[in-house]
């Protein structure tokens, strides 16, 4: 009897202690999930609220691979964005202040939040995180309203903006979500009232942020949805335009009718700053003049034509990537979008996610069409909530602990 006693005990302690990686792992899942989606909301309320809790998903998903014995995995594209942060720093140690270039090459930590969450948004996960990215952008959205009707945020100098720091950014931002919310309408019909509802809102936002490139942005979500779904509803643009011009204030339809305008002055310092680019890449097409040297460096290839003296960066996105980082940088850019359209695509006409897939499309051509006219792959706040969103058709047909089946 003592002897089966002794033996017994010692298997119950091996039992208690092979329970304790899975349990551990549990915990960390739980938390990093939390934290995930802390992230989503958050992000368009403010970036150190959005950054601390990322951190935190971050040592939970390390834990979680750790503690559950688990193998780095992440969707197809995450590589191609890999090597560009690569060659990312290889530009930062050519650079003409490789220092101040280093520091700026801190925002590549961001591309962790693929794997992080592709790791954590698993399942249905996903359908939820896009309830309260909309929900959380609904809210923004009449913040931005408010400070435009109430507080004179109704002229270019002082323009809604939200809880952050920059219009371009809270426009960029609304941009990704009406994008999420016009898919949700065309492709969960149960679950379309509150996206229908707060679509009216979300764009109204947009319109009084006085931001062209994301009311294009806007403009391509919607068309790509639209050809999607149903290319018959296209019929609709006509009747939302004539609204559009109806009800809006003058100084917003007379804002976006500015953009045909040949001699506008943002668009004619929009086409210098083309040949600056052109400039800055023949002198050093491999690595570019380094990340955020364009600003310092501005002056030494401003040309004649140039209205403003110095501009913060080049206001497009494949000529700021090629200027600042060079060529090779930039093909690997093109590697990966053409990476995400492939595998949202092909999840897209495989079935079994169409609102997720579809919504990651929409973004991805919302980002592309305002990224000609402004630096969005450089907004931390967009990139977050755009890495996000394009990762989640990839993680919801994920089946944990297992490979995953990437459709053809």
């Amino acid at each position: 009897m003592s002897n089966s006693i002794a033996l017994e005990r010692p298997q119950s302690l091996v039992e208690a202690k092979s329970l304790r990686g899975p349990l551990s792992s549990q915990r960390f899942e739980y938390i990093g999930v939390a934290a995930l989606f802390i992230v989503a909301g958050t992000v368009q309320f403010s970036i150190a609220i959005a950054q601390i809790f990322l951190s935190i998903a971050f040592l939970c998903w390390l834990g979680a691979l750790v503690a559950g014995r688990e193998r780095f995995e992440g969707p197809r594209f995450f590589w191609p964005l890999a090597f560009y942060a690569g060659a990312t720093l290889v530009s930062a140690a050519f650079s003409y202040d490789p220092r101040a270039s280093f520091i700026d090459s801190k925002q590549l930590v961001l591309f962790a939040l693929v794997p992080i969450v592709y790791r954590f948004a698993t399942g249905t996960r996903g359908l939820t995180m896009m309830t309260v990215v909309v929900t959380c952008g609904a809210i923004s959205a009449a913040i931005g309203i408010f400070q435009y009707g109430i507080l004179h945020y109704d002229h270019l100098g002082q323009r809604p903006q939200g809880t952050l720091g920059h219009y371009m950014t809270y426009s960029g931002l609304l941009m990704l979500v009406i994008g999420i919310a016009t898919a949700r309408v065309l492709f969960r019909p149960g679950e379309r009232t509150w996206a229908a509802l707060v679509i009216p809102a979300l764009c109204v936002a947009v319109a009084l942020s006085f931001s062209r490139s994301a009311q294009v942005g806007v403009c391509a979500a919607v068309a790509v949805l639209f050809a999607l779904k149903d290319f018959r509803l296209f019929a609709l643009a006509p009747v939302v335009a004539m609204v559009f011009f109806a009800v809006a204030p003058a100084q917003i339809s007379q804002r976006f009718v500015s953009m045909f305008n040949q001699k506008d002055p943002t668009r004619l310092d929009r086409v210098a700053m083309i040949h600056e680019g052109e400039r800055m890449i023949a002198a050093h097409p491999l690595t570019g003049v380094g990340p955020n040297m364009v600003e310092p460096l501005y002056a030494r290839y401003r040309g004649e034509d140039a209205v403003n003296k110095v501009n913060p960066h080049l206001h497009n996105v494949p000529l700021q990537i090629a200027a600042e980082r060079g060529l090779p940088a930039l093909a690997i850019w093109i590697w990966f979008v053409v990476a995400v359209v492939r595998d949202l695509w092909n999840r897209f006409r495989d079935g079994r996610q169409p609102f997720l897939a579809a919504s990651g499309l929409a973004c991805v051509a919302a980002l592309l069409t305002a990224g000609l006219f402004e630096y969005n792959f450089g907004d931390s706040e967009v990139l977050m909530l755009f890495l996000i969103i394009i990762t989640l058709p990839a993680a919801a047909s994920r089946v944990l602990g297992t490979a995953s089946t990437d459709p053809a």
